[in-house]
């Protein structure tokens, strides 16, 4: 999930001293990322991607540009056997408090694996998957390997005609157009996508249904915001202005100028939340709730049960989905709030498990995103910042 501050930032005086409510801080992922451009160099990994000639990093130059939660890019991977790439995570790039068992990573490691899949047939090879070589991990991600990747030659592999869509593929956060259905024949089309896996995966298009899921994302991320420790991870990562938005090349990025400028003056404290009653929080459940009612549909995929390698099926299943989307015009941004397995949003993971039939724990709902399309004559999106595959070898 990438993040970006919106227009609402403000100063206000107070005993002759400035107080700084930032208002985008909850809400930054919902407001337009062109106020303040990113720097080309953030994004030169888009660019660069199928440039290598080594077959390694080739595969690679995709993979990196995977989808994955608030834009973290935990992988490390090996290239020190000819043919081979080792995959582990980064456990300091983890999220602790909003993703506790690193469910939502390891559906991010499934992102990344489908790309490198997809790359490797473009170069006549195939790309045979161990997981787990050196044991499936328990609740938490520890530093161990959890995939080997073996490139084998292979005349008869295909490239699959949804990698046209790689380079263009986003995570797109604004308001949807209610008057722009999704239609069946998308719909089939998308869930064809997540065949290739044993999950259930769908979209829910009926009115009273899909009122009922927002309610319950608007909830779920009421409890995120407010619940100090969750809100004060996603400011931990947040990258303001051009310098550390390039620096960094991964995170939450706010490109506001009103909010660059107060960083540079010293009155953006990222160190302390906002008060839950302050504009800064108000606004942003103002905004949330306003995207989220801009919402025609949303998509789904349920594992029975929740393995490790459910999860990464999840995961290759969802960016597979999220790229016949992008063939089809359509635009996707998980809400995956009320998926999370911390205290404070239980009710809402129950909720959300009841409301897609696929109760708790016997089933797990790994993904859930709105999908629809963007108003006619919307500006292009920009990708997000990626570290490049330099930035991300062992």
């Amino acid at each position: 999930m990438g993040l970006s501050m919106n227009r609402r930032s403000f100063i206000r005086l107070a005993g002759g001293g400035v107080v700084v409510a930032a208002a985008g801080l909850a809400g930054w992922q919902y407001a337009s990322r062109n106020v303040f451009p990113v720097p080309e160099t953030a994004l030169a990994a888009w660019a660069e991607a199928g440039q290598a000639q080594d077959l390694g990093r080739f595969v690679l130059s995709y993979a990196v540009l995977a989808p994955n939660s608030h834009n973290k890019q935990p992988w490390i991977a090996d290239l020190s056997v000819e043919g081979e790439i080792g995959l582990s995570m980064d456990t300091d790039r983890l999220l602790p408090k909003t993703d506790p068992f690193n469910r939502q990573m390891m559906m991010g490691l499934g992102t990344f694996l489908e790309l490198l899949v997809q790359a490797a047939a473009v170069r006549g090879h195939r790309a045979d998957i161990v997981l787990f070589p050196e044991g499936v991990p328990g609740e938490h991600i520890d530093s161990r390997r959890m995939v080997t990747v073996r490139l084998i030659p292979d005349a008869n592999v295909t490239v699959d005609p949804l990698f046209a869509a790689a380079p263009d593929r986003r995570t797109d956060r604004r308001a949807y157009d209610l008057g722009q259905t999704v239609t069946s024949d998308e719909i089939a089309a998308l869930i064809a996508a997540a065949a290739p896996f044993p999950l259930r995966a769908g979209v829910e298009t009926d009115a009273a249904r899909v009122a009922r899921i927002r309610d319950i994302a608007n909830r779920a991320w009421r409890h995120e915001i407010l619940t100090e420790r969750t809100l004060m991870e996603s400011m931990e990562v947040l990258r303001v202005g051009t310098a550390e938005i390039d620096r960094h090349r991964d995170g939450l990025v706010i490109d506001d100028p009103m909010v660059v400028m107060l960083e540079r003056f010293g009155l953006f404290d990222r160190t302390t939340p906002p008060a839950p009653d302050s504009m800064a929080i108000t606004a942003q459940l103002d905004d949330f709730a306003a995207i989220t009612a801009a919402t025609p549909a949303y998509l789904w995929i349920v594992t029975e049960g929740n393995s490790r390698a459910q999860q990464i099926e999840a995961g290759r299943a969802y960016v597979r989905m999220n790229l016949a989307g992008t063939a089809l015009g359509l635009s996707m941004h998980p809400n995956q709030q009320s998926l999370q397995e911390y205290p404070e949003v239980a009710s809402e993971y129950t909720a959300i498990h009841q409301a897609l039939n696929a109760p708790a724990p016997q089933f797990t709902v790994q993904m859930l995103a709105r999908l629809g399309r963007v108003p006619q004559g919307s500006a292009p999106l920009r990708p997000s910042p990626r570290r490049g595959v330099e930035a991300q070898l062992a």
